[in-house]
């Protein structure tokens, strides 16, 4: 766990993939290749595990990806499919 004014080191996709490449090659293991770059075996472990799952070593972007520009049509047709689900939610409260 993170510790209140933890420095994180960060890696340029050079080093990740020098790291990566090294463990996949057969001839080190996690730890030995954490010594060598003075990182954490975990560390080293979670950049193999990310590579095997996307194939690449660049680092993802994070948080929710951006929506494309959306028309006037599209704005309108959400407006109305809002407007109708509060029908409904009005309509089930007077169910009530």
């Amino acid at each position: 766990m993170a510790k209140k004014g933890q420095k994180f080191r960060k890696f340029t996709n050079e080093e990740r993939e020098e790291i990566v490449s090294k463990y996949l090659s057969g001839k080190y293991s996690y730890e030995q290749v954490a010594k060598e770059y003075q990182i954490s075996w975990k560390t080293v472990e979670s950049m193999v595990r990310k590579y095997k799952n996307t194939g690449t070593t660049r680092a993802l972007p994070k948080g929710r990806p951006k929506e494309k520009s959306l028309t006037k049509e599209d704005y309108k047709e959400r407006y109305e499919i809002l407007k109708k689900y509060q029908a409904f939610l009005k309509a089930q409260r007077e169910r009530k």
